[in-house]
């Protein structure tokens, strides 16, 4: 019986990104005591049958946090923005939960290992958006050039979900964390404080980001334990591009000492002349290499 298992979610516009996700993590070896279940938002029934034979389980998304029907009318991968903070309930046969978002892909099986070890003893294994080479974390409009307006990520979302102008100033400055990649033990009580705060932030706020912000509110306010893993088990190329190396062939850390890119994930899409990456797979962007070279290249996944 398999102890850990690594998750997803898709609709049909996501199924290649899923699809690569998954032969991603089959590629290394070590993946084979490792389960791979997948949450349906709006697959196909042809899709759902090309994964059954890929992956251990597969499970329909539902809404287990009750949502205005008024907000989420067509909007079926909005699950995502709930479920995520549900998983035991959907597949309660394995004992360590590793997330990963359809549009992110393995670079690394050290990172898979890395977040099942963060997980230990109830802890939340989780990755900061903040690293070498960030140089914006927060907008600012400044009145009479002196009067600053915040307008962080976690600072616009607690605002909107009303949860209070205590929590928010609290939010505001704290390095924001990703949810596209995360990892929980099965018993771990921080199930229940992140769906407390989940309820929270659904009830005013935008079901997109809501998840988000209630994990944030968990580590930030709650303060539940967690281990902080390296940027680059959740590297999001829409803020800092990767470099390559030629000799290994392998994406990693544009900064020293350039470490191998773990996970890599297109979280807001790669842009290039008004098309998105995630959408096609043809789209290459300019890199720098090791080698000091620029090449051309795509970040999606090559089986």
């Amino acid at each position: 019986m398999k102890k850990n298992v690594i998750i997803s979610l898709a609709d049909s516009n996501y199924f290649d990104l899923l699809k690569e996700l998954i032969e991603s993590i089959k590629s290394f070896k070590e993946s084979k005591n490792t389960a791979i279940c997948i949450l349906d938002a709006g697959l196909t029934e042809d899709q759902k049958n090309i994964l059954k034979e890929k992956v251990d389980e597969i499970k329909s998304a539902e809404w287990d946090i009750e949502v205005s029907a008024f907000k989420t009318k067509g909007k079926e991968w909005l699950k995502s923005q709930v479920s995520r903070a549900f998983l035991p309930n959907y597949f309660p046969n394995y004992e360590k939960y590793l997330w990963i978002d359809c549009d992110a892909w393995v670079h690394d099986w050290n990172a898979v290992e890395l977040y099942f070890k963060a997980c230990e003893s109830n802890k939340l294994g989780i990755t900061q958006t903040i690293g070498p080479g960030y140089k914006i974390m927060s907008k600012v409009n400044w009145l009479f050039g002196k009067f600053a307006i915040i307008k962080s990520q976690n600072f616009k979302h607690a605002m909107s979900s009303k949860i209070g102008i205590e929590k928010a100033r609290k939010l505001a400055f704290s390095p924001h964390i990703n949810i596209g990649v995360f990892s929980l033990e099965k018993n771990s009580p921080i199930w229940d404080v992140w769906q407390k705060n989940l309820n929270q932030t659904l009830k005013s706020g935008k079901i997109f980001g809501s998840e988000g912000l209630a994990i944030n509110m968990s580590v930030y306010i709650d303060e539940v334990e967690t281990e902080f893993l390296p940027l680059n088990c959740n590297w999001i190329a829409s803020n800092l591009l990767p470099k390559f190396d030629e000799i290994n062939q392998t994406f990693v850390e544009p900064f020293l000492p350039n470490y191998k890119i773990g996970i890599m994930h297109l979280a807001a899409g790669i842009w290039k002349d008004n098309q998105d990456m995630r959408m096609n797979r043809d789209l290459k962007v300019e890199l720098d290499t090791l080698e000091g070279k620029k090449i051309l290249k795509s970040l999606r996944h090559i089986s």
